[in-house]
């Protein structure tokens, strides 16, 4: 097994064909189908089917392609710290973010890197909380956002930021960022909910018992865009952080107000895994992440939100 074969199985897996994969590797097909049949020979397995959408892996083509990306991607960043250029910071760092985060922290902090330290290579990924933990844990991600969350043996959670829940109605609803409303009036409408199981569905759960109010949720989903969506098309009222729907109601498509009785607020924590050496780009991401934080607290971007940092931030520049 080499290096060679790991590319060309992770490319075909992507590509979901050989030819497209020969062309981003640069060699003729039949090379690429050699190097994928040798891998197969020695472990045994058959990687691949071939289906009418293209290749796809089998079952244990699943397990080796993601085993084979993350070596690829450790060798990547291992050859960039010990061929550094003086002076400049190099290196691979995914970072997670909230999938409510997004729109107010993607394009600003890819903006800094590349400013300010373009030997990084920043990649993306968005989720809801409990996603991301599961990441960070497996190893895809170096660090997150998450929230509601503590140090535990797996990851380092360092305080950010807290925010209030927001109720998100019709704009004919005219709730108002400066009229918070009780949760029991929250609960008396039809919901549209975060799917069970989500943290942000725990926290909105806990809620409702500790207002003695029960919620009538019409539907739940995964995705905060389909919440806001059938917000808009009249389905109900949902519960979403202030900062995924700051600019839906500057658009004026949607109304919103902090909720009270009770108040209900989540903590923004930044999340790196605990075990092993934290390479210098990623301690690098994660200051330029806390201050894009800090930033949009202090500017006012961030509704609702109240600085909490516990040391892992510095002060912006």
């Amino acid at each position: 097994m080499d290096i060679k074969q790991l590319k060309a199985l992770v490319t075909v897996a992507e590509a979901g064909s050989v030819t497209r994969a020969a062309e981003l590797l640069h060699l003729v097909q039949p090379a690429v189908t050699r190097q994928i049949r040798t891998l197969e020979q020695e472990l045994g397995v058959v990687l691949f089917e071939r289906t009418r959408q293209g290749m796809r892996p089998t079952e244990a083509g699943a397990v080796m392609v993601d085993r084979a990306r993350r070596a690829l991607t450790e060798l990547e960043r291992a050859r960039a710290e010990v061929q550094p250029t003086p002076g400049v910071v190099t290196g691979v760092v995914t970072v997670g973010l909230l999938e409510s985060t997004t729109d107010l922290l993607a394009e600003p902090l890819v903006s800094a890197i590349a400013r300010d330290q373009p030997g990084i290579e920043l990649r993306l990924m968005t989720a809801y909380s409990g996603y991301l933990q599961q990441w960070l844990d497996d190893g895809d991600l170096d660090l997150t956002l998450l929230y509601n969350l503590a140090s535990g043996p797996s990851l380092n959670a360092h305080r950010l930021a807290r925010e209030r829940l927001w109720a998100v109605a019709p704009r004919d609803e005219a709730l108002r960022a400066e009229s918070p409303v009780a949760f029991g009036e929250v609960a008396a409408h039809p919901l549209v909910m975060p799917a069970a199981g989500h943290a942000l569905r725990a926290l909105i759960d806990s809620a409702a018992a500790r207002a003695g109010a029960e919620l009538n949720a019409v539907v739940q989903t995964n995705s905060m865009r389909v919440q806001k969506q059938l917000v808009l098309a009249g389905h109900g009222w949902t519960i979403l952080p202030g900062v995924g729907i700051a600019e839906d109601v500057a658009r004026g498509s949607l109304s919103a107000a902090p909720l009270c009785e009770p108040d209900v607020w989540r903590s923004i924590v930044l999340g790196t895994q605990r075990s092993g050496r934290t390479p210098p780009a990623v301690e690098v991401v994660a200051r330029e992440l806390s201050r894009q934080v800090h930033a949009a607290v202090r500017d006012g971007r961030w509704p609702s939100a109240e600085w909490q940092a516990d040391g892992t931030a510095r002060e912006d520049r």
